[in-house]
């Protein structure tokens, strides 16, 4: 995952509020999902922190733009869009390989980098509408990804808490 940076996070926390049934996600627990991994054994943790570690890139720059939602018909969550970056997607690209390589199910689902902001549970549709058409114009200052991370959650029922186990940086460009 990519972490936000605190004063990004913070701008991403007054999105919060103004939407019945919808449970916030924790400032402190955002992040940009790059490949979700599952429950693994330690072996192949060990593998694919071994091959994370050998991921040769220089850092970049990512704005944070507009937010949606996931779930047409009956949304489940609530995010915040990423802005296009080349850099991104071949460092998710790259990541994605790694964990097919050493023996992962290819991730079914296309790479839609975003922050979630807000799980929903029975939420209508008329009202996520609603909140989203009053803040479709939001976006954040440019920032520097000089990192990603593996984070693992607890048994919960998503949105974290998250713990970050391993540390990549990338190269100071």
């Amino acid at each position: 995952a990519l972490e936000i940076p605190r004063h990004i996070a913070l701008s991403l926390s007054l999105l919060r509020g103004g939407l019945p049934g919808a449970r916030w996600i924790d400032v402190d627990n955002y992040h940009i999902t790059l490949r979700f991994i599952g429950d693994v054994d330690g072996r192949t943790a060990d593998e694919i922190v071994d091959r994370l570690d050998r991921i040769d890139r220089e850092e970049f720059q990512l704005t944070l733009t507009g937010i949606g939602s996931f779930g047409s018909k009956k949304p489940h969550s609530i995010w915040a869009g990423v802005s296009p970056s080349p850099e991104l997607q071949a460092l998710q690209g790259e990541i994605d390989r790694i964990c097919m390589r050493v023996g992962l199910a290819p991730d079914p689902r296309k790479f839609t980098p975003h922050v979630t902001l807000a799980r929903l549970k029975n939420s209508r549709l008329d009202d996520v509408v609603q909140y989203l058409s009053g803040r479709g114009n939001f976006h954040t200052m440019s920032f520097t990804v000089p990192r990603f991370v593996l984070m693992s959650s607890k048994e919960s029922v998503g949105g974290g808490p998250y713990l970050t186990e391993e540390v990549f940086p990338l190269q100071e460009s």
